[in-house]
């Protein structure tokens, strides 16, 4: 694939800036280096989101910005446009917030200070939720919405996930049955719910020096708080010291503001489950079957756990 770089570039009034492909999935990103300042461009995967949902992502994060967040703040073009249309592709420029990721998936944590970055990261989170909820977003803003529906009901956003065709029989049956007793406990709780990121896994926050960023919104939208808690924990329960992350996370976050953490095993799974659907229609891509049945063991080890948790509560 040949993207129009240069004439991207030339809308942001940056030719023959440096440019260099960093990275391809949901975008295809570029590093530009520009007068002393570094962004990323950024062309949109074609039919991922609508331009209903890429400007209101852009509004989102440039809210979010002049809020004082840690996280990547769209630069208008010269026409003052935050997002472009080139040769048939969106694109967009966001400055680059440097760092290392928090990690790297299945590798061992590497941080100097795991529960001072914990810690950070959920206040960080918090901050995040407290600054979408001080903002009246403006008339036509659309994003997805990580709810009851959007999670379990006929059509998840990230897909069927009972449907799975690798599942076996009893595992298949299992996780039928979480989804029902699952969407019958969604409809008996009152939770917090708003804006948020939905996709705080470890590549997704970034560590430079003590400074903490969140980077990535292209899964945004409305869901419900323990959602993006439970998103920024799941990776990291094979951690020896998961416990402590687990708790520096939640103190992080209620020294901002307040949340009910005491369905957080049920978000868990609810997180565990979302992965066992995205895998479905990446079954070809390298690797796919490795990721397919870890998402599998995840899954079932934490609805199993939880529906066992509710059976007891019940008395059943």
């Amino acid at each position: 694939m040949t993207d129009p770089v240069e004439k991207a570039l030339a809308l942001w009034g940056m030719t023959g800036a440096s440019c260099d492909f960093v990275a391809g999935r949901e975008n295809r990103i570029y590093k530009v280096m520009h007068e002393g300042a570094t962004y990323a461009l950024r062309f949109k995967r074609p039919g991922y989101r609508d331009l209903s949902e890429l400007t209101s992502e852009l509004d989102w994060l440039a809210e979010m910005a002049r809020a004082g967040l840690g996280v990547p703040a769209p630069r208008p073009s010269r026409k003052g446009k935050l997002l472009e249309s080139i040769d048939g592709h969106y694109a967009d420029l966001i400055t680059w917030l440097g760092g290392s990721p928090l990690g790297r998936s299945r590798e061992p944590l590497t941080l100097g200070s795991p529960l001072r970055t914990f810690t950070d990261l959920g206040a960080e989170m918090a901050r995040l939720h407290l600054a979408c909820d001080s903002w009246t977003a403006p008339e036509g803003f659309t994003r997805c919405h990580w709810d009851a529906e959007g999670l379990l009901g006929d059509a998840p956003l990230w897909g069927r996930f009972w449907e799975n065709p690798t599942l076996d029989a009893p595992t298949a049956a299992m996780l039928r049955d979480f989804r029902s007793q699952a969407a019958r406990a969604l409809a008996a709780l009152e939770l917090d719910t708003g804006l948020i990121h939905a996709d705080l896994v470890r590549e997704n926050v970034m560590i430079d020096g003590t400074d903490l960023y969140l980077i990535d919104f292209d899964d945004g939208g409305y869901g419900y708080r323990l959602f993006d808690v439970a998103t920024a924990l799941l990776k990291n329960r094979a951690e020896p010291n998961y416990p402590a992350l687990k708790q520096a996370l939640l103190d992080g976050y209620l020294s901002i503001r307040p949340l009910d953490m005491s369905h957080l095993d049920l978000f868990l799974a609810l997180r565990a489950v979302t992965y066992v659907g995205w895998i479905v229609p990446r079954m070809g891509e390298p690797g796919s079957s490795a990721r397919n049945t870890r998402f599998i063991k995840d899954a079932r080890d934490l609805c199993g756990a939880w529906l066992a948790q509710s059976a007891a509560h019940q008395g059943g």
